[in-house]
């Protein structure tokens, strides 16, 4: 799916992912829109312009993610502010890539980003890992700091090393349902929005060893 509020752009994104064999569910201009018929038309990869006219894009960002879980939102913008790059991240984005980017290197994006990559412009990527860095070392501080259980800190681990929930169900001898509840718990406690997240956490925290 892709929202962008310009149609000429709009139209010209549509038309090279058409013409690079991808199937475009739906093009719309409004993040309302996007959100309220996400759930219907449920994209793989949502490519997003952030300045929209109804909604901000963290909030389209947010309510993508909650309504299609399985979504992986690859904000396309003019901007390459630190804020617009966070903030985006920290809503759910999986990936950040500015509009001057070639045609070549938005559709590897698009095709890394359906494969599950976090996908960022050069120069983009450090500033968010130096931003999971700050924060991986927050839990460590304090009293009141998220404790994981030995179980959610296994779970933890091998997310970490790229296993899917099935995988790593059968290696623990669980449920699909009990490693997706301990990731949420994970989630929850990290203050962490999505996998994309999580893992960075995980590897930031050596889990990935």
């Amino acid at each position: 799916m892709v929202v962008d509020d310009h149609p000429m752009w709009r139209d010209g994104v549509a038309r090279d992912l058409t013409d690079a064999g991808y199937t475009v569910v739906a093009a719309v201009g409004e993040g309302a829109q996007a959100v309220r018929i996400g759930p219907s038309v449920r994209p793989d990869v949502v490519v997003l312009d952030l300045q929209l006219p109804d909604l901000s894009g963290v909030e389209v960002i947010r309510g993508l993610v909650a309504a299609v879980p399985q979504v992986r939102v690859l904000v396309l913008s003019a901007s390459g502010e630190q804020q617009d790059v966070l903030d985006a991240v920290k809503a759910g984005a999986a990936g950040y890539l500015l509009k001057s980017a070639a045609r070549e290197e938005f559709l590897d994006a698009v095709r890394r980003t359906a494969e599950g990559d976090a996908v960022f412009t050069a120069g983009l990527a450090g500033l968010v890992l130096g931003e999971y860095r700050r924060l991986a070392a927050a839990p460590g501080d304090g009293p009141d700091a998220p404790r994981l259980s030995e179980r959610e800190t296994e779970v933890l681990r091998l997310v970490a090393k790229g296993l899917t929930y099935r995988q790593i169900a059968e290696r623990l001898t669980l449920s699909h349902r009990t490693v997706q509840n301990h990731v949420q718990n994970t989630l929850g406690k990290l203050q962490l929005h999505n996998r994309v997240e999580l893992v960075r956490y995980a590897i930031e925290q050596g889990l990935d060893d």
